[in-house]
């Protein structure tokens, strides 16, 4: 006869945020053993969603994601503990989005059937603790203060970052003026024809150029940037040279100058610290090389710098043990 293995605890943790749904769980022990994931469509030729479109895509995945998240239980014999959910952007008066209601529809019902209690948090301390855990320096990072650049489609940000019994305490102290860095290369990537998202793509090809890159000085005052300039410029290089790698190659160079100065700037006021990378677009390795020459980088690996729920789990088992 064989042995029923003995029921483990666990933690859940729900993201819906304006490109994927994602549900994630977390063992008693701090181990990531599910990353579940569905993004929501977007059309050819769009460069995103409309939060009410957001939200009807999310409804749709939500019910395919929670099957998915009972068969991990089920399989791995979880009972959990406690359930997390994002619920805004970030930690700031005011910041709200509509699609973060769907997770968090979808995270009091299932607190409710499992019967256990319910933490919400925020989108973007859900992708700090998700790069934290990956970046295989956790035990560092959370043992002083350090800094950390969250860089996507929706956030270009730079935040100083103390660790908590509970979680994690995020001041902003940098931030874009106007566009951010995934929206730059979202908006140069469809206007060369790329689907979007356009990151995979955008970075294939800024690997494929051949030659010097064009330089246009970046605009950083008081770890504050501005980005949107370079999406014309992008544009005059591929209409110039007709070359789409030429464009991608200058995106990215613009992109990464841009965070290196804002790097600097941080150090100017915080000191030298760890600098941790965040979002979406730090998953680019011709980014990450380039950065790693310039100050002590830690970073999350793919799966877990594209947006997850893995952080929100993470700081839902903290909660649940302060």
């Amino acid at each position: 006869m064989t042995e029923r293995k003995a029921t483990r605890g666990c933690f859940v943790g729900f993201d819906t945020s304006n490109y994927t749904t994602s549900a994630a769980v977390v063992s008693d022990d701090g181990r990531v053993i599910a990353n579940l994931k569905r993004p929501l469509p977007v059309k050819e030729g769009q460069r995103g969603l409309r939060q009410s479109d957001a939200v009807f895509e999310h409804v749709r995945n939500l019910p395919d994601i929670l099957c998915e998240l009972r068969e991990v239980l089920r399989k791995e014999e979880l009972n959990p503990l406690a359930v997390g959910v994002s619920v805004t952007p970030r930690d700031a008066e005011g910041s709200y989005m509509p699609c973060f209601l769907s997770g968090k529809a979808a995270a009091y019902s299932f607190s409710a059937a499992v019967n256990a209690p319910i933490y919400e948090f925020s989108h973007q301390n859900g992708h700090v603790m998700a790069a934290a855990y990956s970046s295989g320096a956790m035990t560092e990072l959370m043992t002083a203060p350090f800094v950390a650049f969250h860089v996507s489609g929706g956030t270009t940000e730079a935040l100083y970052v103390e660790p908590a019994e509970s979680g994690l305490k995020v001041t902003t102290v940098g931030e874009t003026d106007d566009i951010n860095a995934g929206q730059l290369i979202d908006r140069v990537g469809v206007a060369l024809g790329l689907r979007f998202p356009c990151g995979i793509e955008m970075e294939r090809l800024a690997a494929e150029y051949v030659g010097k890159i064009r330089k246009h000085p970046i605009c950083v005052r008081n770890i504050k940037c501005s980005l949107s300039g370079a999406e014309n410029i992008a544009l005059k290089i591929y209409k110039e040279t007709e070359d789409k790698t030429a464009a991608a190659a200058f995106v990215f160079d613009f992109i990464c100058r841009t965070l290196i100065e804002m790097g600097a700037q941080t150090e100017e006021k915080f000191g030298k610290t760890r600098v941790l990378f965040a979002g979406g677009v730090m998953s680019n390795r011709l980014m990450r090389k380039r950065l790693s020459e310039r100050f002590c980088a830690y970073y999350a690996e793919p799966q877990f710098s594209a947006d997850n729920a893995a952080g929100i789990a993470l700081l839902c088992k903290r909660e649940y043990e302060k």
